[in-house]
């Protein structure tokens, strides 16, 4: 009997400090700017909902802090910034997704190029003090043509791919490749 209440013990010590971490929201030091290029072209009509719904919810919702930064183009027939504010208040989440709802997927093309031309402008004047986040959420694939081809082929070297069934969202680390090349000269000068 005492074995167990022992036991018993030790479990509930372990609940009442381990639990509260389970829970606990995450703290980042470092403030975020993140830059979403979203199509809004006809292709992107069907998955509209779906991606909105996903972005308001992984992100918005769950990563987005009080001094995060969030920029939002419209990829149509020509690039447009629709959204750019600082995160103050849970008015702000709202608004980052009312905007996004209310954009509209009339577009015959989705034009990226100038999207990204224009966001390779801001990461090279961002402040070293924030973390840039960017991502691209399209219907279309075939719709980054322009943007393969283009003056703007190397913000795409290097990416991942989050696939849903009627869209995807590309996670792109457009200033990564020259930290990449540092981090593995300093592991090979460290080997020396």
């Amino acid at each position: 009997m005492r074995e167990y209440n022992v036991r018993n013990i030790i479990i509930l010590t372990i609940l009442v400090c381990y639990l509260p971490l389970l829970y606990a929201e995450d703290k980042r030091a470092i403030p975020l700017d993140m830059y979403l290029i979203m199509d809004n072209s006809s292709f992107f009509q069907d998955a509209k909902t779906d991606a909105v719904a996903w972005f308001g919810t992984q992100v918005v919702d769950r990563v987005f802090a009080e001094g995060d930064k969030v920029t939002i183009w419209a990829a149509g027939n020509s690039a447009e910034i629709v959204y750019s504010d600082e995160i103050s208040n849970t008015d702000s989440k709202i608004a980052i997704k009312d905007k996004l709802t209310s954009l509209p997927t009339d577009n015959k093309t989705a034009d990226f190029s100038d999207a990204l031309k224009d966001l390779q402008t801001r990461l090279s004047g961002a402040s070293p003090g924030r973390l840039p986040y960017t991502m691209l959420v399209t219907a279309s694939a075939g719709s980054l043509g322009n943007a393969l081809t283009g003056s703007t082929q190397t913000m795409l070297k290097w990416f991942r791919t989050e696939k849903y069934e009627r869209w995807q969202a590309f996670i792109l680390g457009p200033d990564i490749g020259g930290k990449v090349s540092q981090a593995a000269q300093n592991y090979m000068n460290s080997q020396k």
